[in-house]
């Protein structure tokens, strides 16, 4: 099921309220550093490389002041998400040409390339259509408030 796949990726340690970073490269890189200190990517650097080449291919910023970059890699040991949002903007290619705060990292190995990425994805999109869950997700105080919301808001959306 979904819901469990997405909750089960939900790691506490992976979200990070008060990243230091200026661009979107050092955002990426903060995230990844904190992806490889729980074990979930093995070669931090291969797969920010890996990020920043897909990074090339279109814009991750979705509007609203989040972006969703992802990276599918040989570097990655376990399919996860990491969640980080920055107290300043950074400039990130974006629908609707605005800066970024929130950005949702996708860690995906090779093999989960086709299936479990594309579900995590279509998951998180669900949830990045409300305007309330981006305006909450903004506003949250702890790693805790952030993995509540993603769990109630996808569950309210599977009742």
């Amino acid at each position: 099921m979904m819901t469990a796949e997405l909750a089960d990726m939900l790691d506490q340690r992976l979200v990070r309220l008060d990243l230091a970073a200026r661009t979107r490269e050092e955002a990426i890189r903060e995230l990844t550093g904190a992806l490889a200190g729980t074990g979930h990517v093995l070669d931090a650097e291969a797969f920010v490389q890996d990020v920043l080449a897909r990074e090339e291919l279109g814009a991750t910023g979705l509007g609203q002041g989040v972006a969703i970059p992802h990276g599918k890699s040989a570097g990655v040991a376990e399919t996860t998400i990491a969640i980080g949002r920055t107290a300043a903007p950074l400039d990130w290619p974006s629908l609707d040409e605005q800066p970024v705060h929130v950005i949702i990292l996708f860690a995906v190995r090779e093999e989960d390339a086709d299936t479990t990425h594309l579900r995590l994805l279509q998951k998180v999109a669900i949830l990045l259509a409300s305007d309330a869950f981006i305006a909450d997700l903004h506003k949250a105080e702890s790693p805790e408030a952030v993995l509540t919301l993603i769990t109630t808001r996808t569950k309210e959306l599977e009742q």
